[in-house]
């Protein structure tokens, strides 16, 4: 039976750990160079991307397979063709599809079509590939070694209450960790989402970014305005006081560490400071999408271990 990540929620803390501690076996420079030998993976993107794209096209090519980019403004979806009719197409000629787009719902219908798995590479409202790089970061940099003992860090996030803030929220949901986010009054994480965490005691939802950050190892942050969104001055003077500067960092753990999923704006949402940093690990995190994509690639394409 074919498995998607389309959430963070659709893998169990098991398969989370399972996946953490395989890239981190990668990145150590276990052999990998024939694992998905023959297959084909499609990245089908009606977002722009940078790491996304090339974590996965270098994945594939590390594995020994192949990867095609099918930029959907040169697809036939653009003329109109239905999502189900091609997610049926392509399950012919692939053996997984990464989708990056705007609605949820339509990768939901890419995969509820498709014979083979579909992985989210990015939503409006979910980003699970690059919150399991994130975890597999401070397992690595905080020497927690499993999942499980994440429970011990304290994780922030400071800003929009967009993609990553709701997958954190997932992320908590499972992992049990201490997670507070700080963002503006009607910038807050999907209501829904909030809607099922509410009881969840580690989760904690504020307006105050010192509040949020005091005391934890990790602080995360996210641009300001997703791709799409209309930049404005407006918005850009109220998330002012969620810049992670080096005054805000003074509230966190002296050992914590920053993250960041990039791009940044910096200047806003990430002072220079920071993100250049000794706490910095924005650079870390995202070497570490490729050898997170090869563990779930492995996973959801290769031979069952």
């Amino acid at each position: 039976m074919k498995k998607d990540i389309l959430t963070l929620k659709d893998l169990s803390v098991g398969e989370i750990e399972t996946l953490i501690c395989r890239a981190l076996s990668f990145k150590k420079g276990k052999k990998f160079g024939s694992l998905l030998k023959g297959k084909v993976l499609g990245l089908i993107f009606e977002k722009a991307s940078t790491r996304t794209r090339v974590s996965f096209e270098v994945a594939m090519m590390r594995l020994g397979g192949q990867a095609i980019y099918l930029d959907c403004g040169a697809t036939q979806i653009a003329r109109g063709e239905t999502i189900a009719d091609t997610a049926q197409v392509l399950s012919r000629y692939l053996d997984g599809i990464v989708m990056r787009t705007y609605a949820q719902a339509r990768l939901e219908e890419m995969a509820s079509n498709a014979s083979i798995p579909v992985i989210n590479g990015l939503t409006d409202l979910h980003h699970p590939v690059q919150i399991l790089t994130d975890l597999m970061t401070i397992v690595e940099l905080k020497g927690s070694r499993r999942a499980a003992n994440l429970k011990k860090c304290r994780i922030s996030y400071v800003g929009d209450g967009n993609n990553m803030a709701n997958s954190w929220i997932h992320a908590a949901m499972l992992l049990g960790f201490p997670l507070s986010l700080a963002c503006p009054k009607g910038y807050w994480p999907d209501a829904n989402l909030l809607t099922a965490a509410d009881g969840f005691k580690n989760i904690h939802l504020t307006e105050d970014p010192a509040e949020a950050v005091e005391g934890s190892g990790v602080v995360n942050t996210d641009t300001w305005f997703s791709m799409g969104q209309e930049v404005s001055d407006e918005k850009r003077r109220l998330f002012e006081p969620y810049q992670v500067n080096r005054s805000l960092m003074a509230q966190a753990d002296r050992k914590a560490i920053v993250l960041h999923c990039l791009p940044a704006h910096r200047g806003e949402e990430i002072t220079d400071e920071v993100m250049d940093g000794p706490q910095s690990a924005v650079f870390d995190q995202a070497e570490n999408r490729v050898w997170m994509q090869m563990a779930i690639l492995e996973k959801l394409m290769g031979r069952k271990r």
